[in-house]
């Protein structure tokens, strides 16, 4: 395959052609097949199949891109192919370049990660020889950690090559809705030394990765030959875990080992995360013993790998019970996401993990803004304002939207320390505002080591009791309603406009009834307040849905709740209210 791709100082990196040949190149538009064979004005060579058209905007999931990258689930058909990766990572290069503006004396670097998944190693090469392709040097990390992949453009260490200009994660999220486990999905994260790229820049990239795939028209051996001499591999998780000890170490007064005698077990859901009961608590002289799915396996046998999932949870859990451990850890499939247990199996996941963070947060940064996403309860915001003395700003779901926001408030002169969504994604101002689960923990570790250290608690109580006086829900429950996109009321329109006339219409019966009290102060969604409980009605960031988030201190006035929202709704024929319409009958 010839790339007609991106230039680094007046050269196409895969052909001799100059940066002027190739712009007089990309004007012409015939391209004629012919037994197989392409032939592209000057350029010709065998190809042994067409190319599939691709339409990379629908790779776009906010500010990441996610697709299907392994064929077997049915209705699920591949759009994150080998070919397509070659030019988002080359569009990501031509991104990369532009920014930067490198002379001739130095080549940009960029680093490159993956999790578990069964496609990473094809995705991994493909993102490579697209990288390689424009010029740039590639480094590559292998198994390794979202949160480490961003770590490597800030570290400075010319053995790792280190810092690097550009680093992609090879990764996709679990969805709890899914009705299978996503092994054929996958997808990349973008970062550079400014943090994680946003929805714009996204944008931008699938735009130059189109351009540059309505270009590629066959197959060039000699040029990947070229990229190999580009490819560089080193042991970076070496590096990032040796920072997450250190961090421990300092918050135990240099203690070498601040965790000896504790016993502490890890569940990684066979995905990225293993590294953390080998590498980081063992050092500081934890015991891991118990501690399960510490392997990578892309097929993730044993449960989701995700905090938010009750399974996960319960898996966690009950190790922690069986091995009579001190403290529970579990992450997400690339560790940007993070939940722990106690010794009771009390869970500190969602609102009472924000709650435990937000505690350790504003003991050392008193009256401190915590910013999270929009599904957090009533009762967190109580303990957060009046027990911790901080201040609460719910915004919108999305963990970048979270993070951005919190960066935002600090510089308009609003302190913030902390971002951090139910999901498990939380983020610190002095951790560079990354989310990363491993580093959450540590954040943990650093309480249990500290009050070892100073005499004032021993033991997983020590967090228990930070949590102590959160008033939580009887009743929580996210239900489902999905907007039929064929339905005859949508009209040719689109599921958000018809999502918003919904949300619309919401908020105006609510507007004339008593009983209800829409928050004063609300980022997305229609949320309202009564019956000693709230609901949010919100439009999927993605999807054709909207979530339905439902909380009280009991089931009645739950129903009740759940009543008012489906009678402001029921006149929406294109809605799918039967998650809800079952929710009521419950009574």
């Amino acid at each position: 395959m010839c790339n007609l791709l991106p230039t680094q100082v007046g050269k196409c990196a895969w052909t001799s052609i100059s940066s002027m040949q190739l712009h007089h190149l990309a004007k012409y538009k015939s391209c004629t097949w012919n037994r197989k064979t392409v032939y592209c004005n000057a350029v010709s060579a065998t190809s042994t199949t067409p190319m599939e058209k691709v339409d990379f905007r629908k790779l776009q999931n906010g500010s990441d891109i996610r697709g299907v990258a392994v064929a077997g689930v049915e209705g699920e058909p591949v759009n994150l192919t080998n070919l397509g990766t070659e030019a988002i990572a080359a569009a990501f290069a031509m991104w990369l370049l532009d920014r930067k503006k490198p002379d001739a004396s130095r080549r940009l670097r960029v680093s490159i990660g993956h999790d578990s998944r069964i496609s990473a190693q094809a995705l991994q090469d493909a993102v490579s020889r697209g990288i390689a392709s424009a010029g740039l040097d590639v480094i590559q990390y292998g198994l390794a950690s979202t949160p480490a992949m961003f770590n490597s453009t800030l570290t400075v260490n010319e053995e790792f090559f280190c810092p690097v200009d550009g680093s992609i994660m090879i990764t996709d999220l679990f969805l709890l809705t899914a009705s299978h486990l996503p092994y054929n999905r996958n997808g990349f994260k973008f970062f550079t030394n400014g943090g994680g790229l946003g929805k714009a820049d996204i944008k931008d990239i699938l735009e130059r990765a189109t351009s540059i795939y309505d270009k590629i028209y066959v197959e060039g051996f000699e040029n990947r030959e070229k990229t190999d001499s580009a490819v560089k591999k080193v042991d970076y998780m070496s590096v990032y875990t040796s920072d997450l000890v250190k961090a421990v170490r300092r918050a135990a007064q240099d203690i070498e080992k601040p965790l000896e005698g504790f016993h502490i077990v890890v569940d990684a859901g066979n995905g990225a995360g293993g590294f953390f009961a080998a590498t980081v608590l063992e050092p500081l002289g934890a015991i891991t013993t118990g501690s399960q799915f510490l392997e990578p396996d892309g097929m993730f046998p044993n449960h989701i790998p995700n905090p938010e999932d009750k399974a996960a949870m319960k898996a966690i859990t009950q190790a922690v019970l069986d091995n009579k451990a001190d403290l529970g850890i579990i992450f997400d499939t690339d560790v940007d996401r993070s939940a722990a247990v106690d010794s009771t199996g009390s869970e500190f996941n969602r609102n009472r993990l924000i709650a435990l963070m937000s505690a350790i947060v504003l003991e050392e940064h008193p009256g401190t803004t915590i910013v999270t996403d929009s599904v957090t309860s009533d009762g967190l915001t109580t303990f957060i304002e009046k027990k911790l003395g901080g201040k609460h700003h719910r915004f919108k779901r999305g963990y970048k939207n979270v993070i951005d926001e919190a960066i935002r408030l600090n510089s308009v002169g609003e302190e913030s320390h902390l971002a951090i969504e139910t999901s498990g994604h939380g983020a610190l101002k002095e951790n560079h505002w990354l989310d990363d689960g491993a580093y959450t923990m540590v954040k943990l570790l650093n309480k249990l080591a500290s009050a070892r250290a100073s005499g004032t608690g021993v033991g997983s109580e020590v967090l228990t009791h930070l949590v102590e006086g959160l008033d939580e829900p009887a009743v929580a429950v996210e239900l489902r309603l999905k907007i039929d996109q064929n339905h005859v009321d949508l009209k040719g329109g689109s599921f958000r406009d018809y999502g918003e006339a919904v949300l619309q219409h919401l908020e105006s019966k609510i507007d004339g009834d008593p009983k209800l009290q829409k928050a004063p102060v609300n980022y997305e969604g229609v949320r309202v307040s009564g019956f000693g409980g709230w609901f949010l009605l919100r439009l999927s960031l993605h999807d054709p849905v909207l979530p339905l988030n439902i909380e009280a201190a009991n089931s009645e006035d739950a129903v009740k709740l759940g009543l008012a929202v489906l009678g402001a709704v029921k006149e929406f024929s294109a809605l799918d209210t039967s998650g809800l319409d079952k929710f009521v009958q419950r009574l």
